[in-house]
Order: C-alpha cells, then sequence, then structure tokens
C-alpha cells in the first residue's frame, strides 16, 4: 500500500497560514495563488526556495521584500499531520502490510518531516520524494520509481492519493489506485488485502 502524504497523511494548508502567504507577499489573493502553483512543478522536483520564490516574483512582475519569511511561513503551511491517519499508518504496518509513501514534496520539508515524525515514518518501506528523484506526480516516472523501491510491480500496488489526476496517474502506471476519502476507506481496503509473510 502506497500513500501521498499532503491531503491523506498531512493537512494542506490551513485558511490562516495561506492568509499569511498572500500579506507577505503583497499582492492579490487571486493573482498570488495563480503564481504559487504555476511555478511549483520545478520546486517539487528539486528547484531552490529562492529560485522558486524569483519565479513567483517574476510571474507577479514584482519583488518580495523578505523572501526568507516567506519560504519560512510557506514550510510551515506543510507541517501539520492528521492522527488519525498516523495511527491508520501504525495499525496497517502493526499488521504486517508493507506501506510506501509517494509524495510531491520540496526539498527543504524534507528534513522537517524525517526529524519530527520519524516515529511513523519509519513504519515506511519507502519513501519516495519528488524533489530529490527529480519526477513529481502525475508523471509516470515517478510511480514507477516507486513502485522500484518497493520491490514491487506497479501492479502489486494499491495506491492513495486526495487529487485525481494523480488517482488516474497512477492506474495508467498499473497501480490499482483510490482517491483518499478518511481512515475508514483505508482500513477497509485494507482488509481486502492479502499480506504474504
Amino acid at each position: 500500500m502506497v500513500f501521498d502524504l499532503y491531503g491523506v497523511i498531512a493537512r494542506t494548508q490551513s485558511p490562516e497560514s495561506r492568509r499569511r502567504l498572500v500579506e507577505l507577499a503583497g499582492v492579490p489573493e487571486e493573482r498570488f495563488w495563480e503564481a504559487y502553483w504555476a511555478c511549483r512543478p520545478p520546486y517539487d522536483e528539486g528547484q531552490s526556495g529562492v529560485a522558486y520564490w524569483g519565479a513567483v516574483a517574476e510571474r507577479l512582475g514584482t519583488r518580495f521584500p523578505d523572501v526568507p519569511a516567506l519560504i519560512g511561513a510557506d514550510l510551515a503551511s506543510w507541517s501539520d499531520v492528521d492522527e488519525s491517519m498516523v495511527q491508520v499508518v501504525h495499525e496497517l504496518a502493526d499488521q504486517g502490510h508493507r506501506l510506501g509513501l509517494l509524495s510531491n514534496i520540496i526539498e527543504e520539508l524534507v528534513p522537517h518531516w524525517e526529524s519530527r515524525h520519524g516515529d511513523w515514518l519509519g513504519r515506511f518501506a519507502s519513501l519516495t520524494f519528488s524533489c530529490p528523484i527529480g519526477a513529481a506526480k502525475p508523471e509516470r516516472r515517478a510511480y514507477e520509481i516507486c513502485a522500484e523501491r518497493m520491490g514491487a510491480t506497479p501492479q502489486d500496488i494499491l495506491f492513495f492519493d486526495d487529487n485525481m489526476v494523480n488517482v488516474l496517474a497512477a492506474r495508467e502506471a498499473g497501480m490499482a489506485a483510490e482517491l483518499f476519502e478518511s481512515p475508514r476507506q483505508v482500513r477497509a481496503l485494507a482488509e481486502t488485502i492479502t499480506i504474504r509473510r
């Protein structure tokens, strides 16, 4: 079983953290988020934070007065977990399921997660982060690398993601994939899997 991180085990940005980023950027909200997401793929694939925010500013035709503050606020906005899903991770690992993580994540966030959440990240057999492999979902190569690291074929993997685009791409890569709904959904589907010991 392979899980996405954000929107599944980790929480997405809160309204408060989103407002903070817009305030720091000092540009209209709609324009800010268009540029934020349009420039994000290279950041997920290993680009530096300074280069990313430079690209966002260029797209907006502005200069940000405090890039380190934007980087810090952005990292903080992607740092909360859903404890109910952390519990599911522990349950599945205790039952003998082989678990993997496949996440689009910026390089600066990796040490944060590894240092603060090693207790449950350690339950995963494989952690596949987009930044060091230079491939991000929904690129097919991201799924293939994840499967290789799991020691499995894509056909052996059940994948959960909160983004239907990524779910469909996983299916195209050969995985069984489901749009994440709840811990209950994950537990129910886990019961259908035969564990090879």
